[in-house]
């Protein structure tokens, strides 16, 4: 945990993380509070592409954490950042929400679904049969398929619900074609994150949710990697992976109560109790 504490960065997931739909989780208000009290840099990294920075930020705020627009990237940002930097001024048959259509659009990203030369897809709650045969046919034509991320599921108030990898399945099913999803885990996403928090790859941590997306998003980049287990992957899950985060948290309320008990001088740092962090 002392290793944790040092670092000068951190790329946090939010979904199962910061909180589950319009409830904030417990702990993440005392750790947003240690983030700012110890001067450190984050970022809060999420696959979600539907709400844009300043939705994000409202959001936050209503459930009580007042955080600035510069700490949030999506992967609406990212699969709009990829998309122009391919093609400038490309025309996409896009499947999302908000989020995922203003971040084209300030790219300069055309919406077109006659001839486009992208077939786009994010999270939507208006996803439907009809707009899965548009996309098939647009691809069967000649577009390109991008996934905004590879999560299979999301975690809600509700339980476990399909996400954008899952929406993506039929379209390459019916086509043959795969799609290139621009989200965690992919090194593009997580350079820009680093980039953004200024720090060295050895210098900074990512904490999420997810083995198949934040914890190999962070072993391939050389980040600190911490798994909490308030989210989507459990003790049991871990297991099935061929690789392991360094470790693993009830949830992010663990950091700032391990601070407490470790000092900044090596030989002041006590034991941090067993039933407050959960054992690696």
């Amino acid at each position: 945990m002392k290793t944790l504490l040092e670092k000068k960065g951190f790329i946090c997931d939010m979904d199962g993380v910061i909180y589950h739909g319009n409830r904030l989780l417990p702990g993440a208000r005392e750790f947003v509070a240690w983030l700012y009290r110890e001067g450190k840099e984050f970022l809060f990294l999420t696959n979600n592409s539907g709400k844009t920075q300043r939705e994000l930020q409202e959001k936050l705020a209503r459930m009580g954490l007042e955080i600035d627009e510069k700490h949030f990237y999506t992967s609406a940002l990212a699969t709009a950042a990829f998309v122009a930097g391919q093609m400038p001024k490309a025309r996409a048959f896009v499947i999302g929400e908000p989020g995922l259509l203003n971040a084209l659009y300030e790219r300069g990203i055309t919406f077109d679904e006659t001839a486009p030369d992208y077939v786009i897809v994010g999270e939507s709650s208006s996803y439907t049969y009809d707009n899965i045969c548009r996309a098939v046919k647009c691809v069967q034509k000649g577009a390109r398929l991008i996934g905004t991320n590879s999560d299979l599921t999301a975690p809600t108030e509700q339980g476990i619900v399909p996400a954008c990898r899952a929406l993506v399945a039929p379209i390459e099913l019916t086509t043959g074609k795969a799609a290139y999803y621009v989200g965690k885990p992919n090194a593009l996403m997580m350079r820009t994150g680093l980039n953004m928090l200024g720090v060295r790859s050895q210098d900074a941590a990512i904490i999420g949710d997810r083995m198949d997306t934040d914890m190999v998003a962070g072993i391939e980049t050389g980040l600190d990697t911490v798994l909490v287990l308030s989210g989507v992957s459990s003790r049991e899950t871990v297991e099935r992976f061929p690789y392991r985060p360094r470790l693993i948290l009830n949830g992010v309320g663990d950091i700032p109560a391990a601070g407490e008990f470790c000092s900044p001088d090596p030989e002041l740092c006590t034991t941090v109790p067993p039933d407050m962090i959960s054992p690696d």
